[in-house]
């Protein structure tokens, strides 16, 4: 069966972002819009549907589902009914980890709207190594982040969707949110500047520190000096851009 005929939610919006780019800001700006509804994290690739006994998995084989169409399945589900709670009209989920399964998000919604969101390397990095409280050293913390970086960029080589850079974002919001509603289709509403403070500030389910809790946009970080980029993520600052003389793909 289609899909697109078998689905309850319609034109869900993916914002592929890596870790520690922005994307509670970003997710906050929209869920204030009053047809977006932008929860917390929702990790629902993470969901997985079992068959229990032989039998079972045969019984669905002869309806015609694999395990991945099962949890398909659940997933739009899951986030159909947390957009009927909401009342508004579209979904939005930013979960980062959400790069690595664009294929199969996109697979189980053919409809689905893309957003990438993306921030100076070095930023990241830096930021998920503070995030991380020790727990990794500035090497490790910035290895991690490459890997959400690359399959990111993965995604965004292989689906249609604008791009939006977190620097951008925080010192333009107005014009960035409504290049945003533009490619959605709906009208930019001034209540996106005015996001107040996100509703889940858990950490695991999106940035927790006090610059988002303030719930306006602040400044981003000083970008750092080329010559302070470390040679791992030379490329990745190379292919978004972020380096003099290098070409940023829109």
């Amino acid at each position: 069966m289609d899909p697109r005929a078998d689905r309850l939610l319609t034109a869900p919006v993916f914002v592929m972002s890596p870790v520690r780019s922005g994307s509670t800001l970003l997710r906050s700006m929209l869920n204030a819009h009053p047809e977006l509804h932008a929860p917390h994290e929702l990790h629902v690739r993470r969901l997985s549907v079992g068959y229990g006994t032989a039998l079972a998995e045969k019984a669905m084989a002869e309806l015609g589902h694999n395990q991945a169409d099962l949890e398909h399945l659940l997933w739009d589900r899951v986030l159909h009914r947390e957009l009927v709670r909401s009342g508004k009209r579209y979904i939005v989920d930013k979960t980062p980890a959400n790069a690595f399964a664009y294929k199969r998000i996109s697979t189980c919604w053919p409809d689905a709207r893309f957003i990438f969101l993306l921030r100076h390397p070095v930023s990241i990095a830096t930021s998920w190594f503070e995030a991380g409280a020790g727990k990794r050293t500035p090497e490790e913390a910035a290895a991690d982040a490459l890997r959400y970086m690359r399959a990111v960029e993965r995604a965004r080589t292989a689906l249609p969707g604008p791009t939006v850079r977190y620097e951008d974002l925080t010192s333009d919001p107005e014009k960035e949110t409504r290049a945003i509603c533009d490619h959605l289709g709906i009208a930019w509403d001034p209540a996106m500047l005015r996001y107040g403070e996100p509703d889940v500030l858990v950490k695991g389910l999106g940035d927790w520190k006090d610059k988002i809790r303030s719930g306006a946009v602040q400044p981003g970080r000083e970008l750092p000096r080329p010559e302070d980029v470390p040679g791992p993520l030379r490329p990745m600052c190379e292919s978004w851009g972020y380096l003099p003389g290098t070409a940023a793909r829109a």
